[in-house]
């Protein structure tokens, strides 16, 4: 154990995040993920939602200042009226820990999962929300 990490940080999902350099990205996963989303890297947190994660991982993990939208969303599927309030939490969480916010920009489904294969690693979470993926890339500590 050690002192002021939280406990919803797994040692895999501590190692992955400090292996990461500048530009990695990291997918926090849904509960519907499909496997074809994924790279070779996958982290399990089983039982937890991606707003307690994202808060944890956000004291940790500096977005990247250097691209206009270091974080990237699922967009809603055409035609779907499903608003995906969970994007508002995610907003001000990652509001607490960068000054410019969260930058997001939605992509579309097909191409989340083609990025999210590129990514460093998934994690995949039991979060229940729809739309509720996110991709986080890794800025530097400035």
């Amino acid at each position: 154990m050690l002192k002021n990490i939280p406990s919803i940080l797994t040692p895999e999902l501590l190692k992955v995040m400090m292996e990461m350099g500048h530009g990695d990205e990291l997918v926090l996963a849904d509960g519907n993920y499909p496997r074809f989303g994924h790279p070779g890297r996958v982290i399990r947190c089983d039982g937890h939602g991606i707003p307690e994660l994202l808060d944890s991982i956000m004291r940790f993990f500096p977005l990247d200042a250097y691209v206009e939208n270091p974080t990237i969303l699922m967009e809603v599927v055409p035609g779907d009226p499903y608003v995906p309030v969970i994007w508002d939490v995610y907003r001000e969480i990652i509001g607490r820990y960068e000054k410019d916010g969260a930058r997001e920009l939605a992509i579309p489904r097909f191409d989340f999962y083609k990025r999210a294969q590129d990514a460093y690693a998934v994690v995949t979470t039991s979060e229940s929300a729809l739309y509720a993926n996110i991709i986080l890339k890794k800025g530097v500590i400035a």
